[in-house]
């Protein structure tokens, strides 16, 4: 008979649980000893597990100390929570969310540091009016580290503004401002410079010089991303070989690459949207490439308006109300808004039950509410197109001409439009055919047999599947924002939703529902406008307003119709001259049973039909000039209209450079 130890019936009960035949303490109160109670009764319920064999232990088992429990933690009150709040600078906050501005991958962060000081290049250029000569050179100095160096031949920048603009974010001229720039935020280059203080820790080095008659300043800056300040490392004056402008060096960690959404190809759609700069490129891995100027005209000089008060939230009324100099009412209007004379002021305040003497300051909020109801309701003068400098349809000829090897080439400059009282204007230039690719439809809109027919190959474009059937090229889009390239968020971009919605079925061209058109087409769309409603921060999309959207289906559709006309003729065209060669082909054996039959001559027979042929099927022998028009007829008898150029590519001569594949 084996024994069970007190400490081995202790161990099989529940943790708490009094053994059996244990004296109770007594209870302190009725509740305790309620629930030692009904504890005891569960003990007792509980089965006890059949003993195991007794084991001489070598030492007296101790009972296992208590467990104790994880103390809760504190609970924050007001004063502590108040104690941790503090307020923090937009360069730490852009220092922790640097994807906001384009830079959340490496090969996105070297194609935007390069993007944002070429915009800023190009901008002071134009400002001082020097046509712009840029100097791009990427340098690989470790394994995914790069040096950028851009310089400009631009006006160059004081020695008391340097730290500011390239130290600081949100510093600059163009926010403020309501006029037509590339940069409107002021965080671009900046940003750059904090990107490559973050990844490499070294400084951004500026040279700039404003007159051949000074020296140049030369500065190391990095940004304080706690006080949004810059820390100027080094300075000196020094000598340059260069007569005035600027010159940014930034090191940073990226990936350069070529094809799509590079720096090579923003650089060469910068070339097409802008044919008055010439920009030389020495990328990391080739040969330095020269994109020629296209014309000497440089950009018209935009003037800087005032906000037009269909573009004006109740909110902004009321701080222009609470912040204007002017001591009347109707003063306030006419001095704070463009479009707004005396006329219109006394009918807005008329409308609004408010006295044009009224002082501004002690409108309330009720009668502000009334105010800018009352300008919404007021029929008002589209704003100014001063601000807008747009690239036009000649100049937008000339940079496809340039890089684009089409073979027809048709370009739209649209009216100015307004979208919440904000000028815009939309632009749109189409390449069709050449080295494109093949016509993927025939003279019926059928697919065609042979992809030679109709133009020379393009290289990785119309090759076959493998099965013998060809396939077909996709449209190309590329978007431009006041001059600027857009290579990412395509999909989400006002621009490109308007080219999927738009029916181009309807111009001769394949389409499935839904997606862009499959043709050897390339479609530049550009808006200008003195604020770009970016969906965000990079830069990278457009916004979908419903007025911007119509402007670009009507520009659209205009230069459909052109390539519409286009196809159209050179359907016939191709049409007829297969109906020549039927005619040839049989013409020598009718005159040979014509002189047999009837003695004729049989050489005048031949030339006779020769001429009939020619002349039924006299399309065929069209050729066209530069704007695409018979030569033989008269300009107003054009079939495509204006701005339009029909180039033969089997006949040019090669160009400086493509469009990237």
């Amino acid at each position: 008979m084996t024994t069970t130890s007190s400490s081995d019936k202790q161990l099989s009960l529940p943790f708490g649980a009094p053994q059996a035949g244990t004296r109770k303490k007594p209870a302190a109160g009725k509740a305790q000893s309620r629930s030692k109670r009904s504890a005891i009764r569960e003990a007792a319920t509980t089965a006890v597990p059949e003993p195991a064999p007794e084991v001489e232990p070598e030492a007296s088992a101790e009972p296992a100390p208590p467990r104790k429990e994880r103390s809760a933690a504190p609970r924050a009150t007001a004063e502590s929570m108040a104690r941790q709040q503090r307020d923090i600078s937009v360069s730490e906050f852009f220092a922790k969310n640097r994807h906001l501005l384009g830079f959340d991958n490496k090969r996105k962060a070297l194609l935007m540091t390069v993007k944002e000081a070429v915009d800023n290049a190009l901008d002071a250029c134009e400002e001082a009016g020097h046509t712009p000569d840029l100097e791009i050179t990427l340098r690989q100095v470790g394994e995914d580290r790069f040096r950028v160096i851009i310089r400009d031949n631009g006006p160059g920048i004081i020695k008391q503004q340097i730290p500011n603009i390239f130290g600081k974010l949100l510093y600059g001229s163009k926010f403020h401002r309501l006029k037509m720039s590339r940069g409107q935020q002021g965080i671009g280059i900046s940003a750059a410079g904090m990107y490559g203080l973050l990844t490499t820790g070294k400084s951004v080095i500026i040279t700039s010089r404003t007159s051949s008659k000074k020296q140049a300043h030369y500065y190391e800056i990095q940004i304080d991303t706690k006080k949004n300040a810059p820390n100027i490392v080094k300075e000196e004056v020094i000598d340059v070989d260069w007569p005035h402008g600027t010159q940014v060096e930034i090191e940073l960690v990226g990936s350069y690459n070529k094809g799509r959404q590079s720096v090579d190809e923003y650089l060469e759609q910068t070339a097409i949207a802008n044919p008055h700069a010439r920009i030389a490129y020495t990328p990391p891995v080739g040969d330095r490439v020269v994109f020629d100027r296209g014309t000497k005209v440089m950009p018209v000089q935009t003037s800087e308006i005032r906000p037009h008060p269909y573009g004006v939230e109740l909110g902004m009324l009321i701080k222009l109300l609470h912040e204007t100099r002017s001591h009347w009412l109707s003063g306030f209007l006419q001095s704070e808004f463009c479009r707004v004379g005396p006329k219109v002021a006394e009918e807005i305040c008329k409308t609004a039950r408010l006295n044009p003497r009224a002082q501004p300051k002690r409108i309330a909020r009720q009668e502000a509410e009334k105010l800018y109801e009352a300008i919404q309701n007021t029929k008002l003068m589209a704003p100014p197109t001063n601000c807008l400098s747009p690239i036009g349809a000649e100049q937008i000829l000339t940079g496809l001409l340039k890089g684009v090897r089409a073979e027809f080439f048709t370009a739209a400059t649209r009216p100015p439009g307004v979208y919440r009282g904000n000028p815009f204007q939309i632009e749109v230039g189409l390449g069709f055919g050449g080295d494109l690719g093949p016509d993927p439809r025939g003279d019926n809109g059928q697919e065609e047999a042979d992809p030679a027919e109709n133009g020379r190959r393009r290289k990785g474009k119309g090759k076959g599947n493998g099965n013998g059937a060809r396939t077909v090229p996709t449209a190309r889009v590329i978007r431009f924002a006041n001059r600027v390239p857009l290579l990412y968020q395509q999909s989400a971009c006002c621009i490109f939703k308007t080219i999927l919605d738009l029916d181009w079925r309807r111009y001769g061209l394949s389409q499935s529902n839904g997606a862009v058109p499959q043709a050897p087409l390339v479609i530049m769309v550009h808006m200008a406008s003195v604020w770009v409603p970016f969906t965000s921060e990079s830069k990278e999309a457009i916004a979908d307003y419903d007025e911007i959207r119509q402007e670009i289906k009507l520009a659209l559709q205009e230069c459909g119709r052109k390539l519409s006309a286009y196809l159209n003729r050179r359907r016939k065209q191709k049409y007829e001259g297969q109906r020549r060669g039927v005619f040839e082909r049989y013409i020598k054996e009718v005159a040979d049973a014509c002189a047999t039959i009837k003695r004729i001559n049989r050489e005048k027979l031949i030339h006779d039909l020769m001429a009939m042929a020619q002349k039924v099927t006299c399309r065929a022998d069209e050729t066209l000039d530069d704007h695409g028009r018979p030569i033989k007829a008269k300009p107003a008898e054009s079939e495509f209209g204006e701005n339009t150029v029909v180039v033969d590519r089997s006949a040019a001569p090669e160009e400086s450079f493509s469009l990237t594949s």
